[in-house]
């Protein structure tokens, strides 16, 4: 029996089995044997692969941050790609006219924010149907997911498609489960949790952490997880990544079906043919993307308003800033002068370890390195006019440079 075929009968099983007290433990143990069999299908495809995405879907990521556009075929990806960006995407009325993946780049903010536009998945796509392993792999290195969604299909295709990345290890909308796993030599399995367990006990966790073989260990609850959300912590390979669901096709919805999609979380109503609502669904990228802009002053001219650096909100300190622009000049870092929010007057002399804000002008001070210092001032003694026997000397670092005038 192939691994497929073993995934099949045991979703099968679980869907037929009734949840409750009793049945708990046996349920948890399917999914934990489940999530071991969808990561080797996973490890061999990749291994297949060798490592690449596949023909046509090799595209190096560019700008500040790298966005996916998924959704069923015909939804309107390719038309959304060539009015964000003006990069020509074939369109036609039938589905799969796009096979490869089409990058394009967003200009927002001063940002450059990468486009992709996948082709469209199936049910069955984690499986490899329709190059769905290609996609999705593909979809696993972006910043963020756009699903797009055709307003009038059945609503069931967003779960369908949550359902396949969810598959690939890839969750939506979802924080990495704050629960830590410490090997130890003996003592058995240890549960320590900081909040009461409401959704998973202690046996059901033991039993989890044996079907991986995890004999001894302490596992430390951060909060009130689940049994997925544990087999996440221990797989350890999942992608948290944020999604927006951009509703297209509004201009054939009435207003009553509308306001439906309201209730929906994480939605945009768009019609990408007509245009409408573009800019809120761009403005709505940028704020899931959690992006901020810097922008640099070299010493003795105004700050560049015009090309701003675009890092991460969760790495925004002065020493990975100084990353962004070169990796060698931290190592030249001697402290950095700051104009913005996040000081208190300007400007304001910071250390490597400032948590910088968004739209501060930093100016970055090197260090002047001690040969420079020395060859600086070895020139002053030669233009020294001293006596003709007088010797001058300075000290500087235990090395002394002495000058000694001829006669």
């Amino acid at each position: 029996m192939t691994s497929a075929q073993k995934i099949a009968e045991m979703e099968h099983e679980m869907s037929i089995t009734q949840k409750n007290k009793a049945t708990m433990g046996h349920l948890c143990l399917l999914k934990a044997r489940l999530a071991k069999l969808k990561r080797e299908i996973i490890d061999q495809a990749a291994k297949a692969a060798g490592g690449g995405s596949g023909e046509g879907f090799d595209v190096n990521k560019s700008g500040d941050a790298r966005v996916g556009l998924i959704g069923f075929p015909s939804v309107g990806k390719s038309t959304l790609l060539t009015k964000l960006t003006g990069v020509f995407s074939k369109i036609a009325a039938y589905e799969f006219t796009t096979l490869t993946c089409i990058p394009g780049v967003i200009k927002y903010k001063g940002a450059k924010i990468q486009l992709l536009d996948l082709p469209g998945i199936i049910e069955g796509a984690k499986d490899g149907k329709g190059k769905g392993r290609q996609v999705i792999g593909v979809a696993r290195t972006c910043s963020l997911i756009l699903i797009l969604i055709d307003a009038t299909k059945p609503l069931i295709h967003k779960r369908i498609v949550e359902k396949e990345l969810e598959g690939y290890g890839i969750r939506l909308n979802k924080k990495s489960p704050n629960i830590t796993i410490k090997k130890k030599d003996k003592g058995g399995v240890s549960v320590t949790t900081v909040v009461p367990l409401t959704k998973i006990d202690e046996d059901t966790v033991k039993s989890i952490c044996h079907e991986y073989k995890l004999s001894n260990v302490d596992v430390i609850f951060g909060d009130d997880y689940d049994e997925d959300e544990l087999i996440d912590a221990i797989e350890a390979n999942r992608i948290y990544i944020p999604c927006i669901y951009a509703l297209n096709k509004i201009d054939q919805l009435s207003v009553e079906e509308l306001d439906l999609f309201d209730r929906v979380p994480h939605y945009v109503p768009i019609c990408a043919e007509l245009e409408w609502n573009l800019d809120e669904l761009v403005e709505r990228m940028w704020k899931y993307l959690d992006l901020i802009r810097i922008y640099t002053k070299p010493k003795g001219l105004q700050p560049d308003y015009n090309a701003p650096v675009v890092i991460p909100r969760s790495r925004r300190s002065i020493e990975q800033f100084c990353g962004k622009l070169h990796k060698q000049l931290i190592k030249e870092f001697k402290h950095a002068l700051v104009w913005g929010k996040s000081v208190r007057h300007a400007p304001q002399k910071v250390g490597k370890d400032h948590i910088l804000e968004d739209e501060d002008v930093v100016q970055i001070i090197k260090k002047v390195k001690q040969q420079q210092l020395i060859t600086q001032l070895y020139s002053c003694l030669l233009y020294t006019s001293d006596a003709a026997d007088e010797r001058s000397s300075v000290d500087l670092g235990g090395r002394r440079i002495i000058k000694k005038k001829n006669n």
